[in-house]
């Protein structure tokens, strides 16, 4: 990604102008400066307006499901059936067969290491005890099995027709950090797994956008900033940059060359308009300024003053007059302007498209 800075912007539009037939020479007219019209150069007139202009940034994307992250088997056993890849797993969800016997998916960031019995206190009680009250099971939520937490956990065992013990461990549940959604297999019915053996390997249920950025790009963003994306066939969805990197590293193969990069994710507003995509190339409009209640011009108004700076050609009822002006910020084809005398309405000159 290559930010626009003012200098570039103006100096490609000052080529562009030049190439529409506008040259630039200095002569006496009341002190000022006036610019000579090239042979050929057909003229129009467009106004000044006052409101909020937004300079923005594009950047180069991937549409996809984001988070891969291996779930892997709690005990040892015969696995029976996995989910299928594509399908979304949430809350309480079977995500594989153990020896006959389903392994649910619940919430949280601790692996199910132990099984769990009255008595026992920790923080992976505390987890258990907010997804069984998520789905429903009275009891207290902390960190203490108690006999209220193993009645809770005999009635989850008989609505799911399995033998009501009281207790639970990692032949029964997986835990991750929200919904999954199964990338690909890595058991199949009729494998052999140990503890620790990969199953699944998932991602996230919703569909993100992500990038890399280098530090100083990625410096401008903030946890919120909004986004527009452009999505493959025309189509475009809003969203906004959920995270930002820590960790800069070398995109890439290695070496010392290329800019050190961090990831950015971008969180669609509705992830439906997506349509299902992964991998999916796709372009991030990014607002990196906004100046609040200005008066701009079409670039193309922009005119380049001998000496240096630049001027726009105003169009009143007598003599047309160049006004030098002070360039701000560019956006939609805009820009920014200050000049003395400048105001909402005047009409300046501009070449015809």
């Amino acid at each position: 990604m290559k930010r626009k800075t003012i200098i570039g912007a103006t100096a490609a539009l000052v080529v562009a102008a030049t190439g529409a037939g506008i040259t630039v020479n200095a002569t006496a007219d009341g002190g000022g400066k006036r610019e000579r019209r090239g042979p050929g150069a057909a003229m129009t007139t467009a106004p000044v307006e006052r409101g909020d202009l937004s300079d923005s940034t594009s950047v180069q994307g991937t549409l996809g499901y984001g988070g891969e992250r291996k779930l892997k088997a709690g005990a040892g056993g015969t696995v029976t059936w996995v989910k299928s890849p594509g399908a979304t797993v949430r809350l309480n969800g079977r995500l594989y067969e153990l020896d006959g016997r389903p392994v649910r998916l619940m919430y949280g960031t601790r692996p199910m290491y132990r099984t769990l019995k009255t008595g026992d206190e920790g923080p992976d009680v505390l987890q258990l005890e907010k997804n069984l009250s998520a789905l429903g099971y009275s009891l207290t939520v902390d960190q203490k099995y108690t006999a209220a937490t193993a009645d809770a956990v005999r009635r989850w065992q008989k609505a799911h027709d399995g033998k009501a013990t009281g207790t639970v461990g990692p032949d029964a549940i997986v835990f991750a950090p929200g919904p999954v959604r199964v990338k690909s297999r890595d058991a199949s019915a009729g494998d052999r797994v140990t503890p620790g053996s990969p199953v699944v390997t998932s991602s996230g249920a919703e569909q993100v956008v992500s990038l890399k950025l280098e530090v100083d790009q990625a410096s401008t963003l903030r946890k919120g900033t909004k986004v527009t994306v452009e999505l493959p066939a025309g189509r475009t969805a809003r969203g906004a940059v959920r995270s930002i990197g820590t960790t800069a590293a070398k995109d890439g193969g290695g070496g010392d060359e290329g800019e050190a990069k961090v990831d950015v994710i971008i969180e669609l507003d509705h992830p439906s308009k997506a349509g299902g995509l992964d991998q999916a190339p796709v372009t991030v409009n990014i607002t990196t300024q906004t100046s609040k209640n200005v008066l701009s011009v079409p670039v193309q108004a922009l005119l380049a003053l001998p000496g240096g700076g630049y001027g726009v050609r105003v169009v009143t009822p007598g003599t047309p007059r160049t006004v030098k002006v002070e360039l701000g910020v560019f956006g939609d084809g805009r820009v920014e302007v200050a000049g003395e005398g400048l105001s909402e309405g005047m009409k300046v000159e501009v070449p015809k498209s």
